[in-house]
């Protein structure tokens, strides 16, 4: 038996506000109370002692939406966050091509035109100015539309005769000549002529992921990463070769839908693993982001009256890849933004239920356009409501043009959905955001950018600091299935623990200023603050 006590730790914001230690045996809370008290009875010789220092300590933090190792990759990457012009841009690929041996691909992430003034991206002719003897692919802070210059597009073998998806399209402009945006599916031809990353880059992806989400005090992650890995045969290789290295750590590992073949192959059911990794839902998509206008609405787009946005598959195809997964055991989780694709999605669950008393729910991930009809099929169903707090940060003021004031009762109506019962979990989608959940809880509690003084976007919908922590807690441990064994500090329940150096419960604006000083996962001291 391992024996852990933990002292000198303020757990007031964790419903203990007379309590300053926990007593741990194998990874499993035994006892919450006094640290004097816990070490007379249970402190002996052989029991481990860890002194939290008078720090803040809450419910083991976790984010319920990632891609853990694009996150790692991100780190190698361009990354356009935080710059405001398409000019800054362009100098920040200039200097990579500076350094970068002619012939090898450019890659960068998450520009955001949107917080640009003006706010235009930089167009093909821009990018083939400043390299023509590089590809140059970008992809938009959303994931869901890209930039390419004209060696990408040569070779990607995409000219101006080739042909848009169905769920995707290629931007034009007068004449029909190619603009150099990319949406959607039609990013694929890209993707598929781009460098393979080898095993041991994807376990390095997938490594730096896990150091920097616990150095933010996640002790766990909800994550779909099999579009990069590229098997779960991979996928679980790399997770288990991580944990013999000695990384303590979490994963809850969604199953993205094109592979359903090789899961059933390998035999393998919803909730099955250990205590460090288990399989999750079933993921695809139903549509694709607002920024991009692919996120499909009802109506036209106020800003853009031409367009409703991109149905990733037409409801038959979506009924039909639910009904698969049913087949062998697994929840789905569906990412909707749009109400059209919210409809879509709620009639896809519902065509085939899930089974009574079914290990894990459904996921409805991102829920950001919705209306009092579609909140009350939520509710009636039994699913999880998948959100992202940030958005909040990055999407506003502009997303209201996007959708226009008919359709903000509810956009991104956090309140509501918890209000009617719906039970949220909340996460990051980084690299689309930062993966921080301290940013995370900010935005769920001012709806705001850090560093703006004002009463929040559709202020109505902001949390309490309570009901934004469960998001990270109980409402994650809900979606994976562990509501009864994660997200509180209570006995019997695995010792997690997020430690941070101050109290955020009197202002949301020390979240900004609050720093981890340490991540504890299944009982183990994972990461300590230098």
């Amino acid at each position: 038996m391992k024996a852990t006590l933990f002292t000198n730790g303020n757990l007031s914001l964790s419903g203990h506000p007379a309590a300053d230690a926990v007593y741990v045996e194998d990874g499993r809370i035994v006892a919450v109370g006094s640290g004097k008290a816990l070490a007379l009875q249970l402190g002996g010789k052989d029991v481990a002692r860890v002194d939290w220092d008078g720090a803040y300590v809450l419910p083991g933090l976790v984010d319920a939406h990632v891609h853990l190792g694009m996150h790692g990759m991100k780190l190698d990457m361009l990354d356009f966050s935080g710059m405001t012009s398409k000019e800054e841009m362009l100098r920040a690929v200039a200097q990579r091509a500076a350094v970068t041996p002619p012939g090898e691909w450019i890659l960068g992430l998450n520009w955001n035109e949107n917080e640009f003034s003006p706010p235009f991206a930089p167009g093909i002719a821009e990018l083939d100015a400043v390299t023509d003897r590089h590809p140059v692919f970008l992809t938009r802070t959303c994931f869901h539309a890209y930039l390419g210059n004209s060696e990408a597009f040569r070779r990607a073998g995409v000219n101006e005769a080739t042909p848009d998806f169905a769920s995707g399209a290629y931007g034009r402009g007068p004449e029909g000549r190619l603009n150099g945006w990319i949406y959607e599916d039609a990013a694929a031809p890209f993707q598929a002529v781009q460098p393979e990353p080898d095993y041991a880059a994807k376990k390095n992806a997938v490594r730096r992921g896990i150091l920097d989400a616990l150095s933010l005090g996640l002790t766990a992650v909800h994550t779909e990463d099999l579009r990069l890995l590229g098997s779960v045969e991979t996928m679980l290789r790399i997770h288990r070769e991580l944990r013999e290295e000695g990384l303590s750590f979490r994963t809850h590992q969604l199953l993205y839908y094109e592979f359903l073949q090789e899961v059933e192959a390998l035999g393998l059911r919803a909730g099955q693993g250990d205590e460090w990794l288990r399989l999750g839902a079933v993921k695809l998509f139903a549509d694709g982001a607002i920024g991009g206008r692919t996120a499909l609405l009802e109506a036209p787009y106020s800003d853009a009256s031409g367009t409703r946005g991109i149905a990733i598959h037409p409801q038959e195809a979506l009924d039909g890849i639910v009904a698969a997964a049913r087949k062998l055991g697994f929840p789905v989780a569906v990412h909707a933004i749009g109400d059209a694709a919210a409809r879509m999605t709620l009639a896809a669950m519902a065509s085939t239920p899930l089974p009574a008393g079914a290990a894990l729910p459904d996921r409805f991930i991102h829920a950001q356009v919705l209306s009092r009809a579609l909140v009350e099929q939520m509710r009636r169903l039994p699913l999880i409501a998948d959100i992202q707090p940030r958005f909040v940060a990055s999407d506003f003021p502009w997303v209201l043009e996007r959708v226009g004031p008919e359709r903000t009762e509810y956009l991104y109506a956090w309140k509501k959905l918890l209000q009617a019962g719906v039970v949220c979990a909340g996460g990051s989608d980084a690299p689309i955001e930062p993966l921080s959940p301290l940013l995370g809880l900010h935005a769920a509690i001012t709806r705001r950018k850090p560093g703006e003084r004002h009463a929040g976007y559709l202020p109505q919908e902001k949390l309490d600091t309570a009901e934004a922590l469960a998001l990270f807690t109980g409402g994650s441990a809900a979606a994976a299935g562990e509501a009864a064994e994660r997200g509180r500090i209570q006995p019997g329940y695995w010792a997690d623990f997020t430690v941070i150096d101050r109290n955020i419960g009197a202002d949301p604006e020390a979240l900004l200023q609050a720093k981890v000083k340490m991540t504890v996962v299944n009982g183990r001291t994972a990461y300590t603050a230098n």
